[in-house]
Order: structure tokens, then sequence, then C-alpha cells
């Protein structure tokens, strides 16, 4: 089997005196949407900023498209092909939509046919085009976070919670979005806690307990179990539908 695009191995963070991650092992593949689940407090967040070097690991390693990013700053993890949108969302909301955008492409401007494809996957940011983004709800800046993300190629986008605090209608948009980067073959690592969008977007998923990875799988076979969604979430689908 070919190598996965990011690998996490026996890897340990510490922030201040806190152990947050004990030794999380785990693969991403290649062109697939892995969902990161658990708890709050278990660590997705944690290993989302470590990953992007926003947060040292203490020990083990971190390798992305075989190379060792352990050790790399941000902004090597960054051009290296990385995305984050964290789960502040991270926008100038005094700059207009279309500034945001461009501060996003850091190699030039935004390609025109990358452009069209990004506002097909979010037509609110066209109508907000060259107004403020503080004008727009919530979910619209979301979706901006995610534009910004993939101003540019990008081999791997890490997103957090994108779905957290929104309306029903805006999750389903939401839904449709993740589910044409899967179609353009993105490789998504999602934390999410909207277990029903887990359910429709995930090709696999990680669950997270108390800085672990405590299980590993396709998402169909959780989403088919309920009993194993009690024991690792406290949850089950039927409850979120």
């Amino acid at each position: 089997m070919s190598e996965p695009l990011l690998r996490l191995q026996d890897v340990h963070t510490h922030i201040g005196p806190y152990h947050i991650l004990h030794g999380v092992t785990c693969d991403i593949p290649a062109g697939q949407l892995t969902m990161l689940l658990g708890r709050n407090g278990a660590g997705k967040t944690t290993t989302l900023r470590t990953i992007m070097g926003l947060w040292r690991a203490s020990s083990g390693s971190i390798r992305f498209d075989g190379r060792d990013i352990t050790r790399c700053s941000t902004p090597s993890v960054a051009q290296g092909g990385i995305a984050y949108v964290p789960e502040s969302m991270a926008i100038f909301t005094d700059l207009t939509v279309r500034e945001n955008i461009v501060l996003a492409a850091r190699s030039g401007p935004v390609d025109s046919a990358r452009l069209d494809w990004m506002l097909g996957l979010f037509p609110a940011l066209k109508r907000f085009w060259n107004l403020p983004a503080g004008n727009l709800s919530g979910g619209q800046k979301q979706m901006l976070a995610i534009a910004r993300a993939i101003a540019e190629p990008r081999r791997l986008l890490l997103v957090d919670e994108p779905t957290k605090g929104l309306a029903p209608v805006m999750v389903r948009s939401m839904i449709e979005a993740f589910r044409a980067l899967k179609e353009a073959g993105e490789t998504i690592l999602l934390v999410e806690q909207n277990f029903y969008a887990a359910s429709a977007l995930g090709d696999n998923v990680l669950v997270m307990d108390d800085g672990r990875i405590v299980h590993s799988g396709a998402m169909s076979d959780l989403v088919a179990d309920q009993a194993l969604q009690q024991r690792l979430l406290g949850l089950s689908l039927d409850a979120h539908q």
C-alpha cells in the first residue's frame, strides 16, 4: 500500500504544564475526507494545531508527503501545502470578501477558473464580494475562511468544527460544499461535533479520547453501529437526524 499523505506516529504534545496529546498515531490517506471526532477536550484541536506547528510536539513524528515536518515552523508547514481553518475562522472583518481572498493567495492573483470554482462552492461570497467581511453571517464567515484556505491549491486541508453554531440550512450548505471538495479530490481532515454532518461526509473516521486515538476505521462502519457510537461518543446517529 502507498504511504498515507499524512502520518502521525506516537505524537505527544504539552502546553505549559499540561500533557494534552498522549501518543497520537494515525494515517490520513490522500484524496479522502477523514473525520476527527471526540468529546470536548479530547485533544482534537490540539492535534490540528500540532500538525500545523502552532504547538510543538514534545515527542513522536509527523510526516507529510514523505517529509518529516515535526519540527517545522508554521510558515514552512503552510508553504509545504497544508492549509488550516481554525474554529475562530481568522478572517479580516474590516476588509472586503475580495480583499480577504486576494490576501490569501500569496503567490499572485487567484486563477480565474479557480475563483469561479470557489464561488460556485460558496455562492453567498459572490453576492457580498465588495462588502466588508464583518457584514457576513456566521455561516458565511465560515465559508469565507474555507475559501481563503483553498485560494491556492493545497495538498491537505485541516478544518476545525465548520458547522459549529450554524443553523440547519447553513449546515446543509456546508455539507454540500465539502462534498464538492471531496469530488474535486481534495484531502481533508475535519474536526466535527455534528455527527449527522460527519456521517454524511466522512470516508474514514478517527475518534479521540483523553489525547489518544481510540478508534479508527470506515465512517460507514461507525454509522451502522449504534452501540459503538454510544461507547465512543456518548451519542447515536438516530438522535441527530
